[in-house]
């Protein structure tokens, strides 16, 4: 009993070694610190930075700096860069890399000229010291980037050149760690800078070229081993890391490089991306803000007085020096106090590539020991100063957003849009249930309803709950997006007429459904026969046929025939392809006539899209009836999206009934999109176009007499041929009789 005792107890010997207990009081602080750090109005990344102060090996020494911590910490730090990367607008970034480059320039000249006379005149080191020194001041690591990401401001322009400036200004104060260090040892020369040069070409083509092909290859033909994608994308980040360290440059570039590469492949509305966020943000990253609090040794830094000077110089320069970097930023570009300050606080706080510079220094007998403890000191002072800025400003930002954004988009339905997806066939496709949570509102608050209609026969009851049964596992993979989704099963005489109730019952705003697989009953979805889906509702309806995953097209086409500004769904479908090309950061071209133009350009006004909006204007519009002829101008990755309309419908046109057809039999390898815009009911389109649509003359409808037109004219074009084959016989016949007159007088 004793030995058992005594064992009990060794588990409990500080610092903790047992690696289950170890890993159990990370979490348990993970847990509780930003709980508890809140109520004091303290963000929780600061919370973190403290616990790992407290519990480390200079206070209550709980935990030691093992391996196993390292690893943790490590993983942390790359996953924030690597996230960065990930969550950058791309196209915003190439819009605006020259701000990023201006801001990059500014907070590395600005730290390095405020700092480098400081250390040299005022604290007498020497000039290695002194620039190697001035070069941390430089630096900074987002440590403060989950809470824009959590706060949902991640996309802003002034935190996309930030993040661009990070990169920048990172990479030329590791260049100059690499140039001081080298230069130490007397042992620069050119085949230092041809080995450099060398090596960032092959680790920038093997990134950006080898790993980008890997990536689509594996997560198309392995489209449902979902686990399998994440495991790809951390293997795929940790590569690159090390293909940085080895290529002279810090681990962090490579990781940022990696979530660059990935960008286009992993849309922000994923489920892969969902993965990669939650697990980051629930135990790598507060791993790492944990780490960076154990560096502290409070103990030292309070021994001397002549270290708590050095600390306190050091500190007021790195934030003074960022602070000038981020004010000048945000008058040169003109931008908002509060983006002024979100610069400020993300690009104020030092640590990764800080603690790196420094402690490579001090291995060099560069640095001494005053440095580097009032160096750990800035690293905490600045990441708390960071987190609190941050976090103000991102609360101001997200006012100033919802303060800028028209009014009218309220209006649209932005907070209650309601979309249904019934089921054509048997199961419900998660490449369509992945784009409806694309083109979803973000403010909306109502899941997606999945729905399927039950015949309304002996069998009902049953087939509804099997029904529900298949379609559950619908729900978990709705879940890995983050998104409610709410199955409906309901019972009725026609498919048709069920969805069309469950329309009116749940008030949707926008119906998508999957292509049918059958051959031909495309045909019935969207004609006047009593299993017409499309013309069971007005309501804007999208059919889908997506050959590929969504994040591997290339470019979004959507043909726009002319007077389709002038139906109801315009401006819905309208932004719903904007949001989908802002998802997958792609480019949205349209083909349409300059009317339409003018009104897609006003339409997407209101919606500021990150991807590049081209138009390819044709002349004629019946040029689109031979889509074969077209087929050239699509590409295999296109996501082609075509706008048609219902009959009596302004933009309609009778060959659009025959369009869904022909793509699936000229294009049947190309993802496409059959738009179908909410349209006004009778009594409102008489008031709206009065200009355009002639009165009523006969007591039955336009279509009704459009049917009748086609059917007469495909009966006159049957007994047409025919009679001209009994013609064409009867020539033959006549001629041969001509040719071979002894044979007709024999016979």
């Amino acid at each position: 009993m004793e030995s058992y005792y005594h064992n009990f107890l060794e588990e409990f010997h500080l610092p903790l070694t047992n690696p289950v207990l170890v890993f159990s009081l990370v979490l348990f602080v993970i847990l509780l610190a930003p709980i508890v750090f809140k109520r004091f109005n303290i963000p929780g990344t600061v919370g973190l930075i403290l616990s790992g102060v407290l519990i480390g090996p200079h206070s209550l020494n709980l935990l030691e700096k093992s391996s196993a911590v390292e690893l943790f910490s490590t993983i942390g730090l790359l996953y924030i860069l690597f996230i960065a990367g990930l969550e950058l607008d791309v196209n915003d970034f190439r819009k605006n890399k020259y701000k990023s480059v201006l801001f990059g320039a500014l907070t590395f000249a600005i730290p390095i000229a405020i700092g480098y006379p400081v250390c040299r005149y005022l604290l007498n080191y020497p000039l290695n010291t002194s620039l190697l020194t001035a070069s941390m001041f430089a630096t900074h690591t987002l440590v403060a980037y989950p809470i824009v990401s959590r706060m949902g401001v991640s996309k802003n322009q002034a935190v996309a050149i930030t993040v661009g400036g990070t990169i920048l200004t990172d990479t030329a104060v590791l260049i100059i760690l690499a140039l001081i260090i080298n230069y130490s040892q007397g042992s620069i020369d050119q085949s230092f800078w041809l080995h450099l040069a060398i090596s960032f070409s092959i680790f920038t083509l093997i990134v950006f070229l080898v790993l980008p092909a890997i990536a689509r290859w594996f997560f198309t033909r392995l489209e449902n081993e979902k686990h399998a994608h994440y495991i790809f994308v951390l293997a795929a980040v940790f590569f690159s890391a090390f293909l940085a360290k080895v290529a002279g440059i810090e681990p962090i570039i490579g990781a940022f490089a990696a979530g660059l590469a990935l960008n286009p492949l992993i849309p922000n509305a994923s489920a892969l991306m969902n993965r990669i966020e939650f697990i980051g943000n629930s135990l790598f990253i507060p791993f790492f803000l944990i780490s960076v609090g154990m560096l502290v040794d409070m103990r030292v830094i309070m021994s001397t007085p002549m270290s708590l000077i050095i600390a306190a110089i050091l500190t007021v320069v790195a934030l003074a020096g960022k602070w000038v970097a981020a004010m000048l930023t945000r008058k040169a570009l003109g931008y908002t106090k509060a983006q002024g300050q979100i610069i400020f606080g993300l690009s104020s706080s030092h640590a990764a590539a800080t603690i790196a510079i420094i402690l490579v220094g001090y291995q060099a007998r560069i640095i001494d020991l005053n440095i580097l403890n009032g160096t750990i000191i800035l690293i905490l002072v600045t990441c708390i100063v960071a987190s609190l800025v941050t976090e103000a400003a991102s609360k101001k930002l997200v006012l100033e957003e919802n303060a800028a954004a028209p009014e009218k988009e309220s209006a649209q339905g932005e907070t209650d849009e309601q979309i249904l997806l019934p089921i054509a066939d048997s199961k419900p496709s998660e490449r369509v249930l992945e784009l409806a949570v694309m083109i979803r509102e973000k403010l909306s608050a109502n899941p997606l309803t999945l729905l399927t209609v039950v015949p309304n026969d002996s069998e009902a009851e049953l087939n509804l709950k099997k029904a529900r049964k298949e379609l559950s596992p619908a729900v978990d993979f709705a879940a890995s997006f983050d998104t409610r989704l709410n199955i409906v099963a309901t019972i009725d005489y026609n498919i048709c007429s069920g969805i069309g109730r469950t329309v009116k019952e749940s008030q949707s705003d926008l119906i998508i459904l999957d292509w049918p697989s059958r051959h031909g009953f495309i045909e019935k979805m969207i004609n006047d026969s009593p299993e017409s889906i499309v013309g069971c509702t007005c309501k804007t309806t999208v059919i889908c046929h997506l050959t590929r995953p969504l994040a591997m097209h290339r470019r979004v086409v959507v043909i726009c025939p002319p007077l389709s500004e002038k139906e109801k769904g315009f401006a819905q479908w309208v932004r719903k392809m904007s949001r989908l090309s802002q998802e997958l950061a792609i480019p949205l071209l349209f083909h349409c006539d300059r009317k339409s133009r003018l009104a897609i350009t006003e339409a997407l006004k209101t919606k500021l899209s990150g991807s590049p909006v081209l138009y390819q204007t044709f002349k004629n519009f019946r040029e689109w009836e031979d889509i074969p002829k077209q087929k050239l101008q699509f590409r295999t990755d296109d996501l082609i999206a075509f706008v048609s309309a219902r009959r009596e419908s302004i933009s309609y046109h009778p060959f659009f009934d025959h369009v869904p057809e022909r793509l699936e039999k000229h294009l049947p390898d190309i993802s496409k999109i059959m738009i179908y815009p909410a349209q006004f009911n009778s009594s409102s389109i008489e008031e709206g176009y009065g200009d355009v649509i002639a009165p009523k003359s006969f007591p039955f409808g336009s279509a009704v007499i459009r049917k009748i037109g086609e059917d007469a004219s495909v009966f006159i074009k049957k007994n047409q041929l025919q009679i001209r084959k009994k013609l064409k016989k009867t020539r033959q016949r006549r001629q041969k009789d001509l040719d071979n007159p002894e044979k007709g007088t024999k016979m």
